[in-house]
Formats: structure tokens, sequence, C-alpha cells
């Protein structure tokens, strides 16, 4: 019989040896080490004068046992509380954390709306200025990344570290609100940047870490809906602000603008305290048999553990794994042109605004096609985890982008450049989660690798953010 035996001398744990009798019987029966996790198997083989335990990899045979409350479930119970697992870690997750993104985006994003509010204006910045102002905020956010995502791995806290960087981006936020100078406000989106970079890509590790691999795409796009919900959210609120609060207490509309939503941020960030969990093996408010089950069904989807503890996460180890994969610069370039694609959202109202409408009902014409995103990425999305199948779902979409950038350069007729804009946002978005999906699904283990991984895309790919804000000043206008 071919042994399955690790030969490695140096394999750093203990197994099980052979006796003489052992060696000089015919075959011997399997053995279940507790401790391993590995079911070794005994040999009639005498080239080994010891058996040394099962190799880690599956494809050197190694057969996990599930953990005694699993283990015990008939396959019925099994699917059963499964089920039930699932919608108590949607239920506790997803919508605190769509919040949260939602706000995140919006907090990053608003400077645009601000712009119809009298922030040029009243800051007496240059077009150009204006454009340094927005792709700042970039600059922070590609640092910080990887460091952040590394950390969080290392501590195992999200449930504290997300909210926490939550209420210093909201007060860095609401500061905007006291800007007077561009340098000032050029300081303020830096470190607005530099903070908020912790958000996503940490977010996306956190759900890799309690979702399989067929569950992750519909919750990624779950989750990247509160970025489009908050582009719908912005032009609503900055219209009613500046219908309603232009003047009011001697400020202009959109210094409220970044006082009342960089409030309602840490409002959140404190409630979300309460709410988030940590990683399955930490989660209190699970029952034994849940939290058994959900470490478990991670180690059957991949066939390796995920997160075990803090003191088994190293910061350059998952770097340098993650960078010596040719699949993470595969997806790296993907995803970099799917966010120099999607740059537009970063001055949608003022492409809207060429269509010739005043300020306020230009806000209100940026929201359908944010609607339509959400609707249509929910729908790619959850097609794609339920056949299995990523590529033409990525792909596809960018087919009705491409019309889209086509028309709204073509013409200056209201009605097909509006339809134009209606397609932009789902043409790009819609692929995009199902491609963020697919980092962790290519790079599932370990988790440090994966949270490397998952920052350095992230971050790369919004290095376009930075020289695609230059490419819609007002004199471009309105073809860009």
């Amino acid at each position: 019989m071919a042994t399955p035996y690790q030969t490695d001398p140096t394999h750093g744990r203990a197994g099980l040896f052979k006796s003489k009798k052992n060696r000089d019987s015919a075959a011997a029966p399997e053995v279940y080490n507790a401790d391993e996790k590995v079911v070794v198997e005994h040999t009639s083989d005498t080239s080994f004068e010891a058996a040394r335990p099962a190799t880690i990899t599956p494809s050197a045979g190694r057969r996990r046992e599930a953990p005694p409350l699993v283990r015990d479930l008939s396959p019925e119970e099994r699917a059963r509380l499964e089920g039930i697992l699932v919608k108590k870690i949607d239920l506790r997750l997803l919508p605190t954390l769509i919040v949260m993104y939602l706000m995140n985006y919006l907090d990053r994003n608003n400077i645009a709306a601000a712009r119809l509010a009298g922030l040029e204006d009243e800051l007496n910045l240059t077009s150009t200025q204006y454009l340094t102002a927005v792709s700042i905020l970039f600059v922070g956010y590609i640092l910080m990344q990887v460091p952040s995502n590394l950390f969080l791995n290392k501590i195992g806290k999200p449930a504290i570290y997300l909210p926490t960087v939550m209420v210093i981006w909201g007060i860095i936020s609401a500061a905007t609100a006291a800007a007077e100078t561009f340098g000032g406000l050029i300081a303020i989106r830096f470190f607005l940047g530099f903070v908020e970079a912790a958000y996503f890509p940490g977010c996306l590790f956190f759900l890799s870490s309690w979702y399989t691999r067929k569950e992750l795409g519909f919750r990624i796009a779950v989750l990247y809906s509160g970025s489009l919900m908050s582009g719908a959210f912005s032009g609503l609120i900055t219209a009613g602000i500046t219908s309603g609060m232009d003047g009011k207490r001697g400020l202009r509309a959109w210094r409220w603008l970044f006082i009342i939503e960089g409030v309602i941020t840490i409002v959140i960030a404190f409630i979300a305290i309460f709410i988030l969990p940590n990683f399955p093996r930490t989660t209190a408010w699970l029952t034994e048999e849940e939290r058994q089950l959900a470490v478990w069904r991670l180690d059957e989807d991949i066939g390796e553990d995920d997160w075990t503890g803090s003191e088994d996460q190293t910061f350059f180890h998952g770097m340098k794994l993650a960078f010596a994969d040719i699949k993470m610069w595969v997806l790296m370039v993907l995803l970099f042109c799917f966010v120099a694609s999607g740059t537009v959202t970063n001055l949608f109202p003022t492409i809207v605004k060429t269509l010739g409408y005043n300020n306020i009902n230009s806000l209100l014409l940026t929201v359908p096609p944010y609607v339509l995103g959400v609707i249509t990425t929910f729908l790619n999305s959850w097609h794609a985890d339920k056949t299995g199948e990523r590529y033409l779902h990525i792909t596809l979409p960018l087919y009705f982008a491409v019309v889209a950038f086509i028309i709204a350069a073509a013409t200056i007729k209201t009605a097909p450049r509006y339809l134009a804009m209606m397609l932009m946002i789902p043409g790009v978005y819609t692929g995009y989660v199902v491609a963020l999906a697919w980092i962790s699904n290519t790079l599932p283990r370990p988790p440090a690798k994966r949270a490397a991984a998952l920052a350095a895309i992230n971050a790369v790919s919004n290095a376009s953010s930075i020289y695609a804000s230059y490419m819609y000043p007002e004199s471009a206008g309105p073809r860009y």
C-alpha cells in the first residue's frame, strides 16, 4: 500500500511511531491523532523506521476529520443547521457593514456633490486645484491599505478595529467644514484617505473569514451596494441641504454637508462596536455547535484551516506569499482597469451637470444610475455564485460600459447622453464586484496571504484615481 507519510525529517510535530510488531505485520489499522486532526496510516513498508503524520496538503492524501459536534450530525441536520448559521451571520454582519460602507464612500466622495453646493466658489479654487483635492485622498488611501489589513489579521479584532477607524474618519470628514484654504483642504483630504483605507479591504478580508467561496460573491455584491447607494443618497442629501440649509448660521451648504455626514458616521461607528463579531473561533453569540460548524465549513471548503489565533499570523510572511503568487498580479491588473473605468463616479455630479439643468436637478438626476447599478450588481453576483462561473459575469457588463462611454463622447444631445450615464455605473460595477470575490476565491489561504493580496490589489487599483480625476476638467466638458 502506498504511504502518505511526510518524508521531511524536520517535520515539526510528533507523530505515531511503528513498533517492530507493527512493522512485521501485513497491515495495521488507521489511527486518528486528535492533536493533528489527521488520519495516519500504518503500513508494512519497511523502508521507513517510523511513521510520520500525513502531509498537510490535500494532494498528499490527507484526510481531515470534522470536530465532534459536527461529525455527529446527519446530512439533513447539517444542512438545516448550516442554513440557520448562514442566516444568523448574514443578519449580524451584512446590514451593519453595508451602512458603514455607505458612510465610507459618502464621506470620501461627497466632495463631488459639495462642488455644486458652493465649495469651489467659497474657497476660490481653480478647476485644477479642485481636481487635486479629489485625487490627493487616494495617495493616503494607497499607502495605508496593506499595513492596515496585515495589522487586522494579526490582532483578529475586526469588531473593534473597523468601528474605531470609522470614528476617526468621521471626525476628519466633519473637520472638512472648517477648511478655509486650498492647503487646508488638501491636508484634510489626505488624512481622510489614509484612515478610510482600512475599511474596504478590511471588510473583504472579514467577509472571506466567515463565508465559503460559493457564498462570497453575492455577499461582496451586497457590501458594495453600500457604495452604489451612497452615490444615490449623496445626490438626495446634497439637494436637500442646498435647498434648505444654505446660509443657515452663516454657513454655506457644503459646510453643512460635511458636518452632518461626519456626525452621522461617528454615531453609526459607536453602534457597530456592539453588533459586529470578530472571527468564527472567537464569537460569543454562536453556540458551541455553531462555532465548530462555522470553522469547519471554511476548512472543508478550502482543505485548510483559516484564522486560528494572532500568534499564527505574521506581517511579512503573508506579504511575501502574496507577492510571490502570479495570480495576485493578474488580478491586480484586472482590478486596476476596472477602477480606472469607474473613476467617472468621482465627478459624476459634474458630468451630469453638463446636461444643462440647475444644480438641484443635476444632483437628483445622479440617483437613478446608482439605483440601476445596485439592481444589476445583485442579479449578476447572485447568478455568478449560483452557476460558479466568473469570467463571463465579469466581462459581459463591460461591453455595456464601452457603449456608454462611446455614446457620451459622440453626442451632446440630452436623451442619449443621459442614457449613456445610466449605463456607465452598472456597466463598470456589475462585473467589478464579481472580480473582487474572485480574489478571495483564488487566494484563500493562509489568511495572512489573503489579507495582503486583498489590500495590495485594492491599493494599486485605486492608484488610477490619482491621475484619472484630472481627465475631467471643466474645460473638457461636456464630452470629456
